[in-house]
């Protein structure tokens, strides 16, 4: 009887399992857990943190998706001279209808 049974109350704990995880890169690790077997897609023998490698793993088409809007979107980003244009054009047509508007007490009354 190992010593961890006397201090557990039986009957209410899963079973556990030496298990063995599997990457889809090949790696094989043994641990212990409640699952026998676990499949995993990055380990540490294939994950672009600790091998410095980039590698895309493209669940539904998430990353031609996101370049696709990357795309779009620059496509119709302005430069820094073309909002200042936009901005001086919205200030003129500001300044013209203040210049062009009647602000008599006479007008404002009506």
């Amino acid at each position: 009887m190992p010593a961890f049974d006397i201090y557990m109350k039986a009957g209410i704990h899963p079973d556990y399992f030496e298990s063995t995880i599997t990457c889809a890169c090949g790696a094989v690790y043994k641990t212990g857990s409640t699952m026998e077997s676990i499949a995993i897609e990055l380990c540490s023998a294939c994950h672009p943190f600790f091998t410095g490698k980039q590698k895309i793993l493209d669940t539904a088409r998430r990353v031609e998706k996101f370049t696709g809007k990357i795309d779009k979107k620059s496509a119709t980003v302005k430069t820094a001279k073309d909002k200042a244009a936009d901005r001086a054009a919205r200030a003129q047509t500001k300044a013209e209808k203040k210049a062009n508007s009647d602000t008599s007490i006479k007008s404002v009354s009506r």
